[in-house]
This record gives C-alpha cells, sequence and structure tokens, in this order.
C-alpha cells in the first residue's frame, strides 16, 4: 500500500464512519479497486479505526467530560442512566463478536455485491427514517436503547450503514433529533476499540500475518487523515441530524449501491 492509497483510504474511512453511507462498504470498495487485502488490509483498517475513535473524543470531549463526571458521583443521576444506556445498547454487538466473528469475517470476503446490496437497505431505511413522523421522545429509553443496538449490530454487515442504521432506528422509534448523533457516536468507541484490540492480538499471534509488508508511512498518512476527517464529518453529521437532511445521503447510497452492484 502506498502512502497515496493510505491517505485516500484513510479520508473515506474518516469520513463515511460518521456520515450513513457505511465507512465498511466504502473501504472494501477502496481496496477492491487498489487491490489491497489479506494482511494489510486488516492492519490498516485497525489503525484507521483506533484514529476515527480518538476524533469523536476529540469532537464530544465536553459531553465525555460531563459523563464521567456525573458517574463518579456514585449515585443514579442522568449521567449513570446514560452510561446505562450505552452499556445496554453494546449487548447485541457483544453476541455477535463473541459468537459469530467468524461468520461476519466470511462475509466480508464474500465480494462487492453483498455491499450493494446493503447499500441500498441503507438507502431504504435513511428513506423511511426521513418521512417517518413519530411523536418525539424527552429522553433515550432503555428499551429503544437496546434497539438501537440491535441496529448496530446488524451493521457489521459491509454497506450497512452503522451510523445510518442506529440513527434511522432512534428517528422512527420517536428519539430526538438532538440527541440521537451524539449517543450513535459514543456507543460505537466501546466496540471499535476493543475489536481493534482482538484483531491486533490476532496478527500478533499469527506469525504469517505479523509479517505484513505495509511501510509505516502508510500507516501514520492512514491514521492522521482518517482522523482529521473524522473530526470534521463527527461535527459536520451532528448538525445535519439535528436539521434533518438524512434523505440525501439515502439518495446518495441508493446510487452507489447500484453501481457497486452493476460493478461487482
Amino acid at each position: 500500500m502506498s502512502w497515496i492509497e493510505a491517505l485516500i483510504l484513510g479520508i473515506l474511512q474518516g469520513l463515511t464512519e460518521y456520515l450513513p453511507v457505511s465507512s465498511s462498504g466504502h473501504l472494501a470498495i477502496g481496496s477492491a479497486l487498489f487491490g489491497i487485502e489479506g494482511e494489510d488490509n486488516l492492519t490498516f483498517t485497525i489503525v484507521v479505526h483506533v484514529a476515527t475513535v480518538l476524533s469523536t473524543l476529540v469532537i464530544l470531549w465536553k459531553e465525555i467530560n460531563w459523563i464521567f463526571r456525573g458517574l463518579f458521583k456514585f449515585q443514579m443521576n442522568e449521567e449513570t442512566r446514560y452510561v446505562v444506556n450505552i452499556i445496554i445498547s453494546m449487548i447485541p454487538i457483544g453476541i455477535i463478536g463473541v459468537f459469530f466473528k467468524d461468520y461476519v469475517e466470511d462475509i466480508f470476503g464474500s465480494g462487492l455485491l453483498v455491499v450493494g446490496c446493503m447499500l441500498l437497505i441503507t438507502a431504504l431505511l435513511l428513506t423511511y427514517s426521513y418521512y417517518a413522523k413519530p411523536r418525539p421522545k424527552e429522553k433515550i429509553s432503555m428499551k429503544d436503547a437496546f434497539i438501537i443496538g440491535l441496529a448496530q449490530a446488524c451493521a457489521v454487515l459491509p454497506g450497512l450503514s452503522r451510523s445510518g442504521s442506529t440513527i434511522a432506528t432512534g428517528l422512527i422509534l420517536g428519539n430526538k433529533k438532538e440527541s440521537l448523533a451524539q449517543f450513535s457516536f459514543l456507543m460505537v468507541i466501546p466496540p471499535i476499540l476493543g475489536e481493534a484490540l482482538l484483531d491486533g492480538m490476532k496478527i500478533i499471534k499469527d506469525a504469517s500475518m505479523a509479517g505484513a509488508e505495509i511501510s509505516t508511512l502508510s500507516l501514520i498518512v492512514g491514521f492522521l487523515a482518517a482522523f482529521i476527517s473524522g473530526c470534521i464529518a463527527c461535527k459536520w453529521m451532528i448538525n445535519i441530524v439535528k436539521k434533518g437532511k438524512l434523505i440525501y445521503f439515502g439518495i446518495y447510497c441508493a446510487i452507489a449501491g447500484i453501481l457497486t452492484i452493476i460493478l461487482s
């Protein structure tokens, strides 16, 4: 992988991690176009995912600080309930990670046809959430947190947008736009870090993967590109959700899905 390819893929990952267009799907498409696969792709994917998590911490630092300050009061308050909701939302993705990880990895290697089909499903979900008009709720309930977590678990499929699925599901359930983007971005931090840790251990243990030929420069460039573009996209996406403009991303996903299926 050259540093230019790393730059392009890093920007792609950073932007699409937060925009509802599927980072995994676009990373798969980009990797296929550049002919990058196997160990190089896995190592690079870990690096850019960690970079996007750090961009979340930077952009939402005020909210994260608010949560921790409330937690250390050691009482059941609004901050503690928020953390409980995040933990509840992690249950479905945790089950997928423990019991179905190998199956999911097989799907990732099944070609771009799956990516194209999942992009079309993302488009339908975003479109439906745009036209659905449920009565707004004041706060995200534990039940809604679990259902949003189910949407996140389904979004392990390449091409099915994680942010798009979780935010759209929350909107369909009647949750406020202002709180959904923030919750969606915070709830993904533990699963991404956990997955990166497991994959990193896998690379270290597997002698054949330890010898992957990817330069330090490419990893640094990819990391910085994903981090900077992630910061931009995270802040941008929060404003987009507040304005309710997800329909345009639905149109984009529909076009991208059709083109991917045709070219697969």
